[in-house]
């Protein structure tokens, strides 16, 4: 054994695990995380992991986990979570405040500036709601009791589906994303609106009320370009801590906290607020909150399921045509329509094909659908396990054929992309001057 005067000088010559031996390693694993494939990746690391944990002998450690609750005496704000609430409610604001930022952005000074480009994807988005209930009402008419879950299918997981998109549409054009962003957050808007009038007992006007006045504290301070971390983040904390007391989805203040952010660049800085307050908060929100969020919200057991009984079940059968088609058939019908009488034309850069790959995307149900058809059936009951299979299931078959899809148009724009940049050096003009044809015709 090495013995020496001096403790601290043996200890410091031990290999530290996990440690960041300098300033440029910590950078280069925040842009890292900033790099929407990595996050991704990390979220998708996450799901499979709880999806293996939950069907293995082990399951009932992995509920234990979900299930503990750290603080057990904040009942007075219904603080007294377990750990998957936590995740869902509390670290997944920090995505929606990211998502709120670059949503903003996208609507002051990126490709839905223009309202009539901004109308589609609401509308759309409106559309992918109303179709898939439609469906699971047509599977269960005359079961009162079924009918509960009405609401189940209608929601987007963002999360998932940007996820997805990340890694697997590294050349499709940003406009898709953008289309699916603010598709998927309307959507989750008006599901969480449903959750409020239709499936919550114990809403408090007042509680919200006074969830708004920390949010125009913050909005004040960070219009007058102020970057006082110390304020923002307390009230930011006291805006969502109230939100979700009020019986509200907390993921809300996230979104209107990120809303108040100015966008354009003031007094001659070389970027505005939003893209700074983004900046810091993405490796966070994509190397943090959502792979934890992703793993306490995918871990759905089979164990001891009679799949052949689950198969028939009409519940699950409207839960997965709803997801798999009705977001499909919303999605495409209600942007026709909104082409067809408003003379509207999708972007050059984009083709219905790209718009079928998204609206696949958004049949990724999981955290909101697993919330409603919780509150629809009751926690741990038959037709609440039923439900959850269903989610886990149209989820997967809608993004298995979202990335059959998408994986092929990915393909057509790399080639056209290789094919600009081909042209781009040959010409001696940078490609970001050349212009690439529309990409349509056969894949």
């Amino acid at each position: 054994m090495l013995v020496t005067d001096h403790p601290d000088e043996e200890r410091s010559t031990r290999p530290r695990l996990f440690r960041l031996s300098s300033w440029r390693e910590a950078k280069f694993l925040a842009e890292a995380l900033r790099m929407e494939t990595v996050g991704g990746a990390l979220l998708l690391l996450g799901a499979v992991l709880a999806l293996i944990w939950a069907n293995t002998p082990w399951t009932e450690t992995y509920e234990q986990l979900r299930r503990f609750v750290p603080w057990p005496g904040g009942e007075p704000l219904h603080l007294d979570l377990d750990l998957a609430h936590w995740a869902g409610d509390g670290l997944l604001a920090i995505f929606f405040f990211v998502v709120g930022l670059e949503l903003k952005r996208e609507f002051v000074d990126g490709s839905l500036r223009n309202p009539r480009q901004a109308a589609l994807p609401i509308v759309a988005a409106i559309g992918g709601m109303a179709v898939p209930a439609l469906i699971f009402v047509l599977f269960n008419l005359g079961d009162s009791s079924a009918l509960q879950g009405w609401a189940t299918p209608t929601a987007t997981d963002i999360a998932f589906a940007l996820a997805v998109l990340a890694v697997i549409g590294s050349h499709l054009p940003l406009g898709l994303r953008a289309f699916l962003l603010t598709l998927a957050v309307v959507d989750d808007l008006f599901a969480i609106t449903i959750i409020a009038v239709f499936y919550t007992d114990d809403f408090n006007l007042l509680l919200l009320l006074g969830s708004l006045l920390p949010i125009v504290v913050f909005a004040l301070l960070v219009q007058r370009g102020k970057t006082w971390w110390w304020a923002l983040i307390p009230l930011a904390v006291t805006a969502w801590t109230l939100m979700h007391a009020s019986g509200v989805h907390a993921t809300i203040a996230g979104v209107l906290l990120g809303f108040t952010v100015p966008v354009l660049a003031r007094n001659g800085a070389e970027r505005g607020m939003a893209e700074h307050l983004e900046h810091r908060w993405r490796p966070v929100s994509a190397g943090i909150a959502v792979p934890v969020f992703a793993f306490f919200a995918a871990g759905v057991s089979l164990r001891g399921t009679d799949l052949g009984a689950i198969a028939t079940d009409p519940i699950v059968l409207g839960i997965v045509a709803g997801l798999v088609l009705g977001k499909v058939i919303g999605i495409l019908g209600a942007s026709y329509l909104m082409a067809r009488f408003t003379h509207a034309e999708l972007d050059d850069e984009l083709t219905w094909t790209d718009l079928l790959g998204v609206s696949l995307l958004a049949g990724i149900g999981f955290t909101v659908s697993l919330l409603i058809g919780e509150l629809a059936y009751g926690a741990g009951t038959e037709r609440d396990g039923a439900a959850k299979v269903a989610v886990v299931a149209g989820s997967i078959i809608a993004a298995t054929l979202a990335a059959v899809v998408l994986s092929r148009r990915n393909k057509v724009y790399r080639r056209l992309h290789e094919r600009a940049s081909r042209d781009a050096d040959a010409d001696g003009v940078p490609d970001i001057y050349q212009t690439s044809p529309r990409p349509g015709g056969t894949d």
